[in-house]
Parts: C-alpha cells; sequence; structure tokens
C-alpha cells in the first residue's frame, strides 16, 4: 500500500524547501487536510464540483444528499433516485449521465473499488477513467481527498494555477509544463503544497 504522510508534518518539510512556500505556510498554519473515507461521496461530490463555483457545488450537494435520506449519498440510492429528482437537485444533463455512471460503476465493481486503496497513483487514475465525467483531475481530487496520497500534483486545476500565480507574482496562469517543472522540489509532497496554494485563495475543493 502506497506510504502516507502526516500532512501537519509535511508542510514545515515543504517550508525547507521554496522560501515563497514558507511564507504561504507560515501564514496559513498547519495542513489541514483530513482524507474522507467514503470513496463514493467523494468521487459524487468531486463530479457535481466540476466547473462551478465552491459555493454552487455545496448547495448541488446539499440537495443531494437531502433527496437520499438518512443513509447518505451511496450508489444503491443513487440508482434508485428519478431523473427528475436529481435534475431538481440541481444536476446537469451531463453530471446527471455521470452519477449514473459512477452508481452503476460502484455496484458492479466492488472488488476493483476494495483494491483502490492498495493500488499505486497511475493505476487508481487508469480504474476510475472508464466512468463517464471522471477524468484525470477527478481521479485526481479521489487520490487527494479520498485515499490522502501526498504526492499528487492537479496541473489542470484553476484553484492551484491561480494560487501558484499569485502567490510567485507571475503575471498570467502558468501552465501544466512550467507547473510541473516548478513542483519538481516539492516531491513527494506536492499534493500538500497545492492544499497551501488552494488556501492561498481562501478555499479548496469540496470532498464531502
Amino acid at each position: 500500500m502506497p506510504e502516507l504522510i502526516p500532512f501537519a508534518d509535511a508542510g514545515r518539510k515543504l517550508a525547507r524547501l521554496d522560501p515563497r512556500l514558507k511564507a504561504l505556510i507560515a501564514h496559513v498554519g498547519p495542513c489541514t487536510l483530513r482524507p474522507h473515507p467514503n470513496a463514493f461521496r467523494v468521487l459524487a461530490s468531486s463530479i457535481v464540483s466540476q466547473q462551478i463555483s465552491t459555493k454552487a457545488a455545496a448547495s448541488i450537494s446539499a440537495r443531494v444528499r437531502s433527496l437520499c435520506g438518512p443513509g447518505g449519498v451511496r450508489p444503491k440510492r443513487i440508482a434508485e433516485l428519478p431523473d427528475e429528482a436529481l435534475r431538481g437537485a440541481g444536476l446537469s444533463t451531463n453530471k446527471l449521465l455521470s452519477m449514473r455512471s459512477l452508481s452503476q460503476f460502484f455496484l458492479d465493481n466492488a472488488s476493483v473499488v476494495r483494491r483502490l486503496k492498495a493500488m499505486p497513483d497511475e493505476e487508481v487514475i487508469e480504474a476510475l477513467l472508464p466512468i463517464r465525467g471522471v477524468g484525470v483531475w477527478t481521479a485526481q481530487m479521489f487520490l487527494i481527498f479520498c485515499l490522502g496520497r501526498p504526492d499528487v500534483l492537479p496541473t489542470a486545476d484553476y484553484g492551484f494555477q491561480a494560487g501558484v500565480r499569485d502567490v510567485y507574482g507571475l503575471d498570467e496562469i502558468p501552465k501544466a509544463k512550467a507547473l510541473e517543472v516548478m513542483a519538481e522540489p516539492w516531491r513527494p509532497l506536492r499534493t500538500v503544497a497545492t492544499w497551501y496554494f488552494w488556501r492561498s485563495r481562501g478555499s479548496i475543493p469540496r470532498a464531502d
């Protein structure tokens, strides 16, 4: 099983590697990232969050949770809910289809889901990509928010891109290749560095 690193301790290690990060870490304080143990809920939340604001995603997620009832957001319950109910909660047609695909994947592939925790990062991503609406970004959010992997670098995440731009005083959003080069010294703690850049903008993606 891939090694997990205490996120609070990781901030101190990162601070020694990069003066800009050191200042940001001193301002924000210890990393409080805590992985969520429910794989389905993390992926469902990531699908809801795609291409909308954190506030809008939180509102839709709350309505979906309310529809699901006391047992919470789970594959069988999502599969049972009518399309009209999920659309009424705020899901677009594409996200509705993605949620259907996600629930079916979990219902049909229980053995794969159980093995995710033990897989290397790249294998986790490959295992999840067949789900409609799950691309590399969504799979990376799963690695961070469910599996607690310490070295994920979501170069396509706008909050991360903008945080790097602001902290380093860049004129524009950095490209993926530039981010990869910049982040090389942060290995094997790029997840924690990403969290601090999210916090530099006041919020982090939701995973509930």
